[in-house]
């Protein structure tokens, strides 16, 4: 569940609810609602959470089950787009 895999991340960064909170400009409360899965965060806390985490949402949701997670925040777009194309170039090559 959502709830618990925040919190999972959290404790595993050893990051307060409280420090989170101000990261995100939300509550305390709001934070402790999500790990108890009172309430669930918006799409766009969503996306806070996964950028101040620097994971994915597809991880957050328990959605990326065995796959693997490339970062390529660091690289222009025209790298980002050839490492793509190697990408699909290697899956072509495997299903011949």
């Amino acid at each position: 569940m959502l709830g618990e895999k925040i919190k999972e991340i959290r404790q595993a960064n050893r990051i307060t609810q409280v420090e989170l909170a101000q990261a995100l400009n939300v509550t305390k409360q709001s934070v402790s609602n999500w790990e108890n899965d009172n309430i669930q965060p918006s799409v766009e806390l969503l996306k806070q959470i996964a950028i101040y985490f620097h994971c994915s949402v597809d991880h957050l949701l328990e959605l990326d089950t065995g796959r693997k997670i490339l970062d390529v925040s660091h690289l222009t777009t025209e790298q980002t787009a050839h490492i793509q194309q190697i990408v699909d170039d290697l899956s072509k090559c495997k299903k011949k």
